[in-house]
């Protein structure tokens, strides 16, 4: 299978060439300056068109977004293009154009991924959140994260599959957990929030399951969820880091009014996987555990 993975300089991106490669003919595509195989600008049609035209696959997996969530309450247009309008575009011209010889019929479209966000809900549940709840984004971040699926269920009924996701961390690109790494090591103390729950998901453990759902679901459209099992708090999860790294530091729990940030936050946001119950995702400290170490192996490479 030819695969297209849009926005492979990210974390999530890097990851998915990784565990597709070996099996599959896999295209990484980024924005220009990001070191990927070829460049895109998925706001731009022309430029998605262009890029699909030139490889022909049979599917695409988008892992691009504009996941600053304070970013997007400042700069709302651009967060709309890219997680909106983005999203859209890929669809489409997934839609439009010519992909797999099927015989006889011709050529059909290339299927789709999209990957979302558990910030579509608003954080009133109190237990996980399945395929099916009602979604009500609280910030700009989820309501476009929200509309990208939108337009690709429109643009794509029937060939699709929207993977939600939340608190994703690697090895590769920015995160929580290289963050608190940093932080831990620079000053004496930290506050983290201790009112915000979710599932943090280890990159390279998901892409492993996007994989999964390629072999078993892509002939079954819909939303799937998909994260590192059991649960906790921003600072239950900075709690652990620092335990398995072995940072000292003065970890202090705040709430999130005291934080002030700009974006509201879900309070819970735990997902669950109602569909795809054949993939057993890892507990999330077993993610931590392979994702610090494989930091470290990086830290001594370099």
């Amino acid at each position: 299978m030819r695969i297209l993975v849009i926005g492979a300089a990210g974390q999530l991106g890097h990851d998915l060439l990784k565990v597709f490669s070996p099996e599959h003919e896999v295209f990484g595509a980024d924005m220009t300056g990001t070191g990927a195989q070829h460049d895109v600008d998925i706001t731009d049609p022309t430029s998605v068109n262009s890029l699909l035209v030139d490889l022909w696959p049979d599917l695409v997996i988008n892992s691009a977004a504009f996941t600053n969530v304070d970013g997007c309450e400042a700069q709302k247009d651009i967060c709309r293009e890219v997680n909106a309008d983005g999203a859209g575009n890929i669809a489409r011209s997934c839609a439009d154009m010519e992909a797999g010889d099927v015989g006889m019929f011709g050529r059909v479209p290339a299927k789709m991924i999209h990957v979302s966000t558990d910030y579509v809900f608003d954080g009133s549940k109190r237990t996980p959140y399945v395929e099916d709840d009602p979604t009500a984004p609280l910030g700009e971040y989820g309501r476009t994260k929200f509309d990208g699926e939108e337009q690709v269920r429109k643009a794509l009924p029937e060939r699709h599959l929207i993977v939600r996701t939340a608190w994703l961390f690697g090895d590769h690109g920015a995160n929580f957990v290289k963050t608190m790494l940093r932080l831990g090591r620079e000053r004496d103390q930290l506050k983290v929030v201790n009112d915000q729950t979710g599932s943090p998901t280890y990159a390279l453990h998901l892409a492993k399951a996007i994989k999964s759902l390629t072999e078993n679901r892509l002939g079954h459209p819909g939303v799937y969820h998909m994260t590192n099992s059991g649960q906790c708090t921003w600072f239950d999860f900075a709690r652990e880091i620092f335990r398995l790294a072995g940072v000292e530091v003065d970890l202090q729990p705040t709430t999130t009014a005291a934080f002030n940030a700009p974006a509201p936050r879900p309070a819970y946001s735990v997902l669950a996987n109602t569909r795809a119950t054949e993939i057993e995702m890892p507990q999330w400290r077993d993610g931590l555990v392979e994702c610090l170490s494989a930091i470290n192996e990086l830290n001594t490479a370099n």
